[in-house]
């Protein structure tokens, strides 16, 4: 049997409500899916409970699931989207609030390329720190864009903002990354 294969009889043991089944799915992509939660919910206590949200919801809509497309982005997109349901919750509309809260691999010598590799993992925890301190709006509109590639007609219909205040925010989000990361990585 095959992993698609398995990932299939996985899902169809979710919708018979085969506990065993949800707990296989759920270990498979819990991983893959925390990280898609932390970018919204910085605080990790709350972004695991948005996930286990999340897990809820995906078991619900299972039967929905059409096997045409990729099942992790299907998953992915319910648990963005539950992250977002909990901070518009979570304020009146964060998202029309104005508060600001060339690397290349490959070389030779494997000692420069491990060097070059763990120099990159330090950047993206730099970033990932960075996107966590903007303001939940910019945060939120930011992460959809840039790192679930939502698009700015897709962003104002799910936060029910305009496209105007989505790239707004976006652009916003960009400058306050800029300063974060020039006062609290570079100048350091």
């Amino acid at each position: 049997m095959n992993n698609k294969d398995n990932l299939k009889g996985i899902i169809d043991g979710c919708i018979a409500n085969n506990r065993r089944s949800q707990e296989q799915l759920f270990k498979l992509f819990y991983g893959k899916m925390l990280p898609v939660c932390l970018r919204y919910i910085p605080d990790r206590d709350s972004a695991q409970e948005v996930l286990q949200e999340g897990f809820i919801k995906v078991f619900e809509k299972l039967e929905a699931f059409d096997h045409k497309g990729s099942f992790e982005g299907w998953i992915r997109r319910i648990i963005a989207n539950t992250a977002i349901d909990t901070i518009r919750k979570s304020k009146k509309n964060p998202f029309l609030t104005d508060d600001d809260n060339d690397f290349k691999l490959g070389a030779s010598n494997p000692m420069i390329e491990a060097e070059e590799m763990e120099l990159t993992d330090i950047k993206a925890q730099f970033a990932m720190e960075a996107i966590q301190m903007l303001s939940p709006a910019y945060r939120t509109v930011f992460s959809m864009f840039v790192l679930e590639d939502y698009s700015h007609k897709e962003i104002s219909e799910i936060l029910g903002i305009s496209e105007g205040t989505s790239k707004s925010n976006l652009a916003k989000a960009k400058m306050n990354l800029q300063r974060i990361i020039n006062e609290k990585f570079i100048n350091v």
